[in-house]
């Protein structure tokens, strides 16, 4: 839509109406997929013109990729939620790895459509690669500098991190999305956890 000039919304009303463009634009993708979606239903879901849609976004990619990088801590990156100057101990990094591999299984299964949905766009959309890779390693950054703050191993830990990362990542897939019935899932979470823990600690 050509006529239409991009504009960067500068009183609360129009931020609040951009907002609510990108959180119903990507639920709506999440949830129906991104090509069985475009602006007319952005638009009708938001409550908003397609004109006002056009007006903040290029078009529905625009809008998926404000998206991600509003939802995508989340959904996605929960550790990056973790505070900067956390403190983890040594003595009990079992229970809370397993704590936090647990919260990321259900995170996965609160967002199953989001993840599938995403993860297909991943590895055929440039700019969601980019995307997730700038957060994978954002993500390995920060947890690297809390352990190294709590005192784990140094030697390669940021390569050790986004392993473990990457580990955590593909059990929640394999448990949430791959459901392979023969395998015990209690078992593999912990050989995880002793993978993890032989790393780091």
């Amino acid at each position: 839509m050509g006529t239409y000039k991009i504009r960067k919304p500068i009183q609360k009303r129009s931020i609040a109406k951009k907002e609510k463009i990108i959180e119903n634009g990507f639920k709506l993708i999440c949830d129906k997929g991104y090509y069985n979606v475009n602006t007319n239903d952005i638009a009708k879901a938001a409550g908003v013109s397609t004109g006002i849609v056009y007006q903040y976004f290029k078009d529905k990619h625009d809008i998926l990729l404000d998206g991600i990088n509003k939802y995508s801590d989340e959904i996605f990156f929960p550790m990056l939620n973790i505070p900067e100057d956390a403190i983890i101990n040594k003595e009990d990094f079992k229970s809370r790895l397993k704590q936090m591999i647990n919260k990321f299984i259900k995170e996965h299964k609160l967002s199953y459509n989001a993840h599938q949905e995403i993860m297909a766009m991943y590895y055929t959309d440039s700019e969601i690669n980019q995307l997730f890779n700038s957060k994978e390693l954002e993500m390995t950054e920060k947890v690297t500098k809390i352990l190294l703050n709590s005192g784990f191993k140094a030697e390669n830990i940021a390569e050790k991190v986004h392993l473990s990362i990457n580990t955590i990542d593909n059990l929640c897939h394999e448990i949430v999305f791959h459901k392979h019935k023969d395998l015990d899932y209690e078992k593999m979470i912990n050989i995880v956890i002793d993978f993890i823990c032989d790393m780091l600690c």
